[in-house]
């Protein structure tokens, strides 16, 4: 018995250091074309650079915090999140991409663990999103955002933004692999822009409709929102639905449902593509 559970641990533990290896050789193959294909980077912050100008200096004059305070703090913290929200239309259409070029198909044929593939673009993904929102926090010194409530705290908050990153990406994944073309992926806009926009990320859900305002507290995208102004020490605008006054926890427990859901799925699709 001793001997056979030997053995069985064995074979587990070369299983995992095999997944683990393939999975990092995925992401260094991700990293290899970010490096020689920076235009991509570029293209993916423009439209959160853009944005940032635009909210900031031509609607801000317009816009207000309710309980008072900067709009511009108030709004930084919302960017961040919009930028990690719609990042995973970016790894659905690269896993589309790679499908319809039949490079996932040499990917199965390979003697890989079936998990690498999935997980090695998780990873890559998530770390050019840290280098998305490195670079947009470099844009938000620029224009003056300042966060106040201390460095830990602060760092605290950008790592709510990659854990509601990470979850999301596995929804990319799954949907880049059940979409049959580039032109269908196109579509993801209409899905993502709205899904980051009905959020607490530009405004308050209280100055917006009941009905309108009720789906934007239950966005998980509101509530790393909502938590990471409060660590920053930015004006919140906090009402007193419970969704709200449990920001924190809800940051923490919507990427880790999200990932418990999808990840599982985002496997199975991939080990279930037809050759």
């Amino acid at each position: 018995m001793s001997v056979q559970g030997t053995t069985t641990d064995e074979t587990f533990g070369a299983r995992l250091r095999w997944a683990f290896a393939d999975c990092w050789t995925i992401v260094l193959r991700g990293l290899t074309h970010y490096v020689r294909q920076p235009s991509n980077i570029a293209w993916q912050l423009g439209f959160p650079i853009v944005s940032v100008l635009l909210f900031g200096y031509v609607f801000g004059s317009a816009m207000s915090v309710p309980g008072g305070g900067d709009y511009r703090e108030f709004l930084m913290p919302g960017m961040f999140g919009m930028t990690m929200a719609m990042g995973f239309m970016n790894t659905a259409y690269a896993v589309v991409y790679e499908n319809t070029r039949g490079v996932t198909d040499r990917f199965r044929s390979m003697p890989m663990a079936p998990s690498a593939v999935v997980t090695g673009r998780g990873v890559g993904d998530l770390i050019g999103a840290s280098l998305d929102l490195l670079v947009l926090f470099v844009t938000a010194l620029v224009i003056g955002w300042r966060a106040d409530g201390g460095l830990l705290p602060a760092l605290g908050a950008f790592g709510l933004f990659l854990l509601l990153r990470f979850g999301l990406i596995w929804i990319g994944i799954l949907l880049g692999l059940m979409i049959p073309n580039e032109e269908a992926a196109g579509s993801l806009f209409a899905v993502a822009f709205p899904f980051a926009m009905i959020s607490s990320a530009f405004v308050a859900p209280s100055l917006m409709p009941d009905w309108l305002g009720w789906i934007a507290m239950w966005n998980p995208v509101s509530s790393t929102v909502t938590a990471s102004r409060e660590l920053f020490g930015n004006p919140a605008a906090v009402g007193d639905a419970w969704i709200e006054q449990n920001a924190l926890l809800m940051a923490i427990v919507w990427p880790i449902v999200i990932t418990a859901v999808f990840l599982p799925l985002a496997v199975r699709r991939y080990q279930n593509l037809s050759r």
